[in-house]
Parts: C-alpha cells; sequence; structure tokens
C-alpha cells in the first residue's frame, strides 16, 4: 500500500507530533507557453474576461512543482510537509519560474 505524505500550509499538524526535522524541500519548474498559445492568449486579454489559456498554464506549472517538491520529500524519508509555500518569478518575459517549497518532517499521529 502506498503511504500518503501529509502536506499543510501550517507549521504544525493537528493530532500529529513532529518526531523529526528534515529540512527544507523544493520543487522548481520553469514553463512558457508556445507562439500558438501567446497569440490566443493575446486575443483573450484583448476582449477581456478569464484566460484560460495562461489559467491553464499556471495550473500546470504549480502542480509540476508541488509534485517534484513532494518527491523531494519522500526521497528523504518525510511523510509530512509543513509549512508548504508557491512563489513564482517572471525569469524572462513570457517564461515563468514557480517554486513549491516547505519544511519535511516526520510527524506521529498522537494517540
Amino acid at each position: 500500500m502506498k503511504s500518503e505524505l501529509l502536506l499543510t500550509t501550517s507549521t504544525h499538524l493537528e493530532g500529529y507530533k513532529i518526531s523529526e526535522q528534515l529540512g527544507l524541500v523544493r520543487g522548481i519548474t520553469v514553463r512558457s507557453r508556445g507562439l500558438g498559445g501567446n497569440i490566443a492568449g493575446g486575443f483573450m486579454t484583448i476582449f477581456g474576461g478569464k484566460s484560460t489559456i495562461y489559467t491553464d498554464l499556471c495550473e500546470q506549472a504549480r502542480e509540476e512543482a508541488y509534485q517534484l517538491m513532494i518527491d523531494s520529500a519522500k526521497k528523504i524519508g518525510a511523510n509530512a510537509i509543513i509549512n508548504m509555500r508557491y512563489e513564482s518569478n517572471e525569469v524572462m518575459q513570457g517564461v515563468t519560474e514557480v517554486l513549491a517549497y516547505g519544511t519535511a518532517v516526520v510527524v506521529e499521529k498522537i494517540a
């Protein structure tokens, strides 16, 4: 059976005791939209409203960074990540970096 990793943006997990702090883990990805996507996205911004092309790109980038962070935590033996955060930066025009990070810990259920 696959063990699930607990994850929270809080500094603690209710009902669990942190028995070991393993340190910072992160997942990073850099994404850009192709020429066709930029043209379609440009038209969407002209007419206003929700830009689903860019929303999908951002969501894919966040999910990839998130999964990479989880993989990093599992590699060092964590069963939870606390204080999880996202950051993003534009590396250059049309190219965005997304970083997911948090503190990898080992937790035990409180009886």
